[in-house]
């Protein structure tokens, strides 16, 4: 059945998928923006624009660009990924259990743990660090915060404990700091034990955010970089859990789910605006 878009969600992180070989909505700023607000549009946490796909002498590759709800381009993301990865599979554009992406932020490679793709295993990469526990003082507070990146840039800042009120008023600040000249997603950190840890997220060009697959890489490879936890961590986030593994030389891997949620057409209304 044809659609204008199709929606998941990665532990209440919710994407729309819109399929460049299958609709002609034009993606500017201005249309992103309305598509995925939640009140004038149909409401998401970002879009996964693609597949694109690139013919060489080895394989079929593909590729995807992945926006935010503001409009701007992020690099990369490892729910975004997850989902773009079951789309994949739910529209038969892949049969085989791995796979590699290519994004902004580099090229990834999938792994569907199930037939259905409701569980799905992502190599993200390689972490580079930029500053190990440092400080950095924002409102008058000091904090203590870890910045790298995994092919996208995160800002770690380690709390004692972890405050919804705190993030909603830290984060900006810390996203737009002349620290960050590109922005920043933002990760408030809470130890609980060497194989779990509690994040709050405030990402960068959507806003307090219910789960992040990169935040959560990058939460668990700044802990462990600390020596604060071992190499196979839970993240515990307000949207659900994912597994996260990391490798002696920085190399990491995420482990969640996906869910499926619903696909449509856009009303003629709503394509007047955008195409206008």
């Amino acid at each position: 059945m044809y659609a204008d878009y199709y929606k998941y969600h990665a532990l209440g992180n919710d994407y729309l998928v819109i399929d460049p070989n299958k609709s002609n909505i034009t993606l500017t700023e201005k249309n992103i923006r309305l598509i995925c607000h939640r009140n004038f549009g149909i409401g998401s946490d970002g879009i996964l624009y693609g597949p694109f796909f690139q013919n060489d002498s080895m394989s079929q590759r593909m590729s995807l660009r992945i926006f935010n709800p503001d409009g701007s381009e992020a690099e990369k993301s490892g729910n975004g990924l997850r989902i773009f990865a079951r789309y994949l599979l739910d529209q038969r554009y892949i049969s085989e259990k791995e796979f590699t992406l290519k994004t902004a932020g580099g090229t990834v490679q999938v792994e569907l743990l199930d037939n259905k793709g409701r569980q799905i295993k992502i190599d993200m990469g390689t972490i580079s660090f930029f500053a190990v526990n440092e400080q950095l003082v924002i409102n008058n507070q000091p904090l203590q915060i870890t910045s790298l990146s995994i092919g996208n840039p995160h800002c770690v800042v380690l709390c004692d404990a972890l405050s919804t009120e705190t993030v909603l008023e830290l984060g900006p600040v810390i996203e737009q700091h002349s620290r960050f000249p590109n922005r920043t997603n933002v990760q408030f950190l809470n130890i609980i034990d060497r194989r779990t840890i509690q994040i709050e997220i405030w990402e960068r060009g959507a806003g307090y955010t219910l789960a992040s697959g990169s935040s959560s890489c990058a939460a668990a490879g700044a802990a462990y970089r600390l020596g604060l936890v071992d190499q196979e961590v839970n993240v515990l986030m307000p949207g659900g859990v994912i597994q996260v593994k990391i490798r002696h030389d920085g190399h990491i891997f995420m482990t969640g789910p996906v869910c499926a949620v619903q696909s449509g057409l856009f009303a003629a209304d709503l394509k007047e605006i955008l195409d206008s």
